[in-house]
């Protein structure tokens, strides 16, 4: 790729540059810097968050890879990879203050996810799946501003609302926990790199920070709406 036709692919805008700083990392990049965390590329549960994700270069290379693995580890059990390709899309997690990046990444994200889901699973693929793999997606890819921790409006003003993510936990076999916290939680790490684990109970809970849990199965976690 030439560097002028590498630019172009960067940028959509100089106005939008302008305002908002937005440059998109090109693929080789991307690439270059995941496989500085090749392993943790690989685990379904491996948590990651872009504080500003555009239309999502970097989450969906991880999610190729995710995938990728899964479909050589559970080659012979599409139950399984549906399981674990739900706890892969509900391991990313992404903040842009330009809506038209939210929608393309959350877009972007599905189609891939979607794609490997039909051509592993096949006739055992269901649509139900599918919400919830879309629901879990709209809950993580959110429109607002990573620096001051808000949702922003239309216009990618602040508002009062703050920046909410959802923990997507499986436990006991078929069983997804959702927990919501708001992004202050986001910021502090475990060792491992991994978001929430290094709260205790009684901080995760302190000062309103937490905000719901409930467990179903993971097909259903779309059935209790925002």
């Amino acid at each position: 790729m030439s560097a002028t036709k590498q630019e172009s692919s960067q940028i959509k805008s100089k106005e939008r540059v302008s305002l908002h700083g937005e440059v998109f990392t090109a693929e080789r990049e991307v690439n270059a810097m995941l496989d500085l965390v090749a392993s943790e590329c690989l685990r379904p549960d491996s948590r990651f968050l872009e504080p500003a994700c555009g239309d999502g270069n970097f989450l969906s290379a991880i999610l190729k890879r995710k995938l990728t693995e899964l479909r050589r580890k559970y080659k012979k059990s599409p139950h399984d990879y549906e399981k674990m390709a739900i706890v892969a899309i509900g391991s990313l997690y992404g903040v842009d203050i330009m809506n038209d990046n939210v929608i393309a990444c959350r877009e972007r994200l599905f189609g891939i996810w979607d794609a490997e889901y039909t051509c592993h699973c096949k006739g055992e693929t269901s649509d139900e799946t599918r919400e919830a793999a879309r629901f879990i997606i709209s809950r993580n890819i959110i429109n607002g501003n990573a620096l001051t921790l808000m949702c922003v409006d239309s216009v990618g003003k602040d508002t009062k609302a703050p920046i909410v993510f959802s923990e997507w936990t499986l436990i006991g076999g078929t069983q997804m926990q959702r927990s919501d916290y708001t992004m202050t939680d986001l910021l502090l790490y475990s060792e491992e790199g991994t978001l929430f684990a290094a709260l205790t109970e009684e901080q995760k809970e302190e000062g309103g920070v937490f905000l719901r849990r409930y467990i179903t199965h993971y097909k259903k976690v779309q059935e209790y709406g925002e």
